[in-house]
């Protein structure tokens, strides 16, 4: 049976779910040892957060590019994801989505959250059918990430160097039992039903 073309895939617990980011590590050292999000860190600007841990690593370049070079994986309540998600828009006009662009624009300037999909990614971060959520908080979505969804934060920058050395190796198994166990999240067409285009 095919995989459907738009699904949540995560790292989950009964109460957590685990997303990706990628700061300078101005940012990303602080916030691995001390487990929150430093003052550095602006709670008035849009953050994107990924369940997809190739997703991210495509992101920033196996922690090479500039700015990206701290990956952090944050767990998160999944009542905050839930609710983020429930009150998110696409981030570009979709046919089928919405009843018409006007309806879209006034649908994103409410919204507390928005919503991308792009191709989820393999080992060698070529691009594959299905895709990848990456949701954008802003505002009182980004406000509450920082300071009561989050959980616990940690550095994963050393995890995404040694699968990267090894796919450059060649070793595909090998680095591919070192991903986090990503699996789809449960009632994930439910919350999904305002944000992919009716089969």
């Amino acid at each position: 049976m095919a995989e459907p073309r738009h699904e949540i895939r995560a790292q989950y617990t009964a109460s957590t779910i685990t997303v990706y980011q990628a700061y300078s590590p101005q940012i990303g050292l602080p916030a691995a040892r001390e487990g929150r999000f430093p003052a550095i860190w602006k709670r008035d600007r849009m953050t994107w957060i990924k369940p997809s841990f190739l997703w991210m690593m495509y992101r920033c370049g196996w922690a090479t590019k500039p700015g990206q070079e701290t990956v952090l994986a944050v767990e998160i309540a999944r009542e905050g994801f839930e609710w983020a998600l429930r009150g998110s828009c696409l981030s570009s006009y979709t046919p089928g989505v919405h009843l018409d662009r006007g309806t879209w624009q006034r649908q994103l300037k409410r919204a507390p959250a928005r919503v991308q999909w792009d191709p989820e990614r393999d080992l060698r971060l070529q691009p594959l059918e299905h895709r990848s959520l990456q949701l954008g908080l802003s505002g009182e979505a980004a406000r509450r990430y920082a300071d009561d969804w989050t959980i616990a934060i940690s550095d994963v920058t050393a995890l995404a160097h040694e699968i990267h050395t090894l796919v450059q190796r060649g070793e595909l198994e090998a680095a591919a039992k070192l991903l986090p166990a990503e699996r789809r999240y449960p009632d994930g067409e439910q919350l999904l039903t305002h944000l992919v285009r009716a089969q």
